[in-house]
């Protein structure tokens, strides 16, 4: 019987927190998945580029952006994506805007009706709701509570983490349903790295500015430039706001790294004008109330 192989990429996923679902439908739609916020009753996952019917540049699985690609593509990769997960589920995204307008999902029925709301963070306690964010190299963050059943998802570039987009989320969640910050479970996704993401005195100096932190996250490049840390930045913030550290897992991938794993809008713009979109999903199935 031939033994299994474990790369250095397997033991680094799960030692962060992490396994691959593959979708049994399309087997070439696989999706990463936070172990710890599945095992407290999550579904939750980060999508990734392959597997879908668009031509960016062929069979990719993109999740939004239909000034770029045909409804029907998007609607059938979101079909297959959804497929991933056991269960019937309804999927609410938003229009994102860079901001930290938090929004609440209250009904199932109406879930999809979110899309054109503009906020960059859904929180619900629906049960069989996915709220959902787009990204492309930005931070997708997202937050479980077991015992109420409240999930968050957050769309987190630069503005929103200058702003610590993933604290209003939690203060949110706890005025709408209750959640205390020692039962909060976080995953942040795959996104641009500090290997790879490059900013300017702008945001350098607003980072400054606002977290006293800011230069152990910065590694300058030359001058009026640095690369930056955003998934530390926002696991800083997680971590500020009462979140205990052991339940903070980190996705050990780079958007910019890995365009043959996902989409990066710094990456593929440049060379082709567009790129796609990927999602972060979380959300609790009826039967996982505590």
């Amino acid at each position: 019987m031939p033994m299994e192989i474990i790369t250095d990429e397997d033991l680094k996923l799960t030692c962060a927190g992490f396994y691959w679902r593959v979708n049994l439908e399309h087997k070439d739609v696989r999706v990463l998945c936070c172990a710890p916020l599945e095992q407290d009753g999550l579904t939750n996952g980060f999508s990734t580029r392959t597997g879908g019917t668009s031509s960016l540049p062929r069979d990719a699985l993109n999740l939004a952006g239909f000034s770029i690609d045909a409804a029907e593509n998007i609607t059938e990769n979101r079909r297959r994506f959804l497929k991933s997960f056991k269960g019937h589920w309804t999927l609410a995204t938003c229009w994102q805007v860079h901001g930290a307008t938090v929004r609440a999902v209250h009904d199932a029925n109406n879930a999809s009706s979110n899309a054109n709301e503009l906020c960059d963070a859904l929180i619900t306690n629906t049960a069989n709701v996915l709220v959902g964010v787009q990204t492309a190299d930005c931070v997708p963050v997202l937050l479980g509570d077991a015992r109420t059943g409240a999930s968050a998802a957050i769309h987190a570039g630069w503005r929103g983490t200058s702003i610590s987009i993933v604290g209003q989320t939690l203060q949110r969640m706890s005025l709408e349903y209750g959640t205390r910050i020692e039962d909060v479970r976080a995953a942040i996704g795959p996104a641009a790295r500090a290997c790879c993401y490059e900013v300017g005195a702008e945001v350098i100096e607003l980072f400054r500015e606002r977290f006293a932190y800011a230069d152990d996250l910065l590694t300058e490049t030359r001058a009026g430039h640095a690369l930056i840390d955003l998934q530390r930045a926002n696991c800083n913030q997680l971590i500020a706001a009462g979140v205990d550290e052991s339940r903070i897992h980190t996705a050990p991938f780079c958007t910019m790294c890995r365009t043959d794993l996902f989409f990066s809008y710094r990456r593929e713009n440049a060379l082709h004008g567009r790129t796609g979109r990927l999602l972060a999903v979380i959300g609790r199935a009826e039967e996982n109330v505590r």
